[in-house]
């Protein structure tokens, strides 16, 4: 079976400030870049968006997608704590609401949908992919 790879990133000018956030979508000859912006939000949110978006422009829930993000907060968030968060009714283990959880709630619905292998990739380190959804999200807010 063919994959989608995806390679995805989410930046901010100031925490919270001006965010932009990119992504990279390769399917065989197949290449789509997508990127955007939003006036006021947090680094972690628009790591959060990034792979929302890469995720929402597949229209197939038939093909296995590689998407490797440069964010601990993303992997960890939905390889190991999601599960906890949706059983204490989205509270962390000190009672506390998860921050950004509608967000959450979308990429958790969409990681459902899909047949997704999550990937942590070093930042800033010369990969390619990772390389190429940075320049979006930075050029997302030069726009701005």
């Amino acid at each position: 079976m063919d994959k989608i790879i995806i390679y995805t990133d989410g930046g901010c000018r100031g925490n919270p400030g001006l965010g932009g956030w990119g992504a990279w979508l390769r399917f065989g000859k197949y290449d789509k870049k997508i990127k955007g912006f939003k006036a006021n939000t947090t680094n972690n949110q628009m790591e959060l968006l990034a792979a929302i978006k890469a995720l929402e422009a597949i229209s197939s829930s038939e093909i296995r997608i590689d998407l490797f993000t440069d964010s601990k907060y993303v992997m960890n968030g939905i390889n190991e704590w999601i599960k906890n968060w949706k059983i204490r009714g989205w509270k962390t283990a000190n009672k506390k609401s998860v921050k950004n959880v509608e967000l959450w709630k979308r990429l958790d619905e969409l990681n459902q949908k899909h047949q997704i292998s999550w990937h942590w990739v070093k930042g800033h380190s010369g990969d390619e992919g990772n390389e190429m959804a940075d320049l979006l999200a930075n050029q997302a807010m030069d726009e701005a």
